[in-house]
């Protein structure tokens, strides 16, 4: 019991950075935008579109889910080197890297599908200036 509560601390502890994260996303400005502004040139992007957003809360939980993958590949890694030969330890590592492998690949291609549906939505869904203006 004191093993799960001690590994459930250090995953919330892995996951509470990300917060301060995304709490210093908004404060920050680019450089290049205060360039841009100073020689009047527009920066005004509208991200507020749904297909925005929405792509983008899939692709922070896909990358939770890359960093669960990390930390599932080093429990696997630990586990094989302190099996000592014992053929169990070292089989469980063996089918954790498996899976791990293969959810790996799954996140991939959601990510890869999630960024091109998102893009194409953006697309559609941003109007286009008349030809000849």
């Amino acid at each position: 019991m004191l093993k799960k509560i001690i590994l459930f601390l250090f995953i919330i502890s892995l996951f509470f950075p990300i917060v301060f994260c995304f709490a210093a996303e908004k404060e920050y400005k680019d450089p290049l935008q205060n360039i841009a502004q100073g020689s009047g040139y527009s920066t005004d992007v509208d991200d507020t579109s749904l297909s925005t957003t929405i792509g983008g809360i899939i692709k922070a939980v896909l990358g939770m889910l890359g960093v669960i993958f990390f930390v599932l590949t080093f429990y696997a890694g630990f586990l094989w080197l302190t099996a000592s030969g014992n053929d169990e330890k070292i089989e469980k590592a063996k089918n954790i890297i498996t899976a791990a492998t293969i959810g790996l690949a799954i996140i991939i291609m959601s990510y890869s599908i999630t960024s091109l549906i998102t893009s194409s939505a953006r697309e559609v869904s941003t109007p286009q200036k008349p030809i000849g203006q």
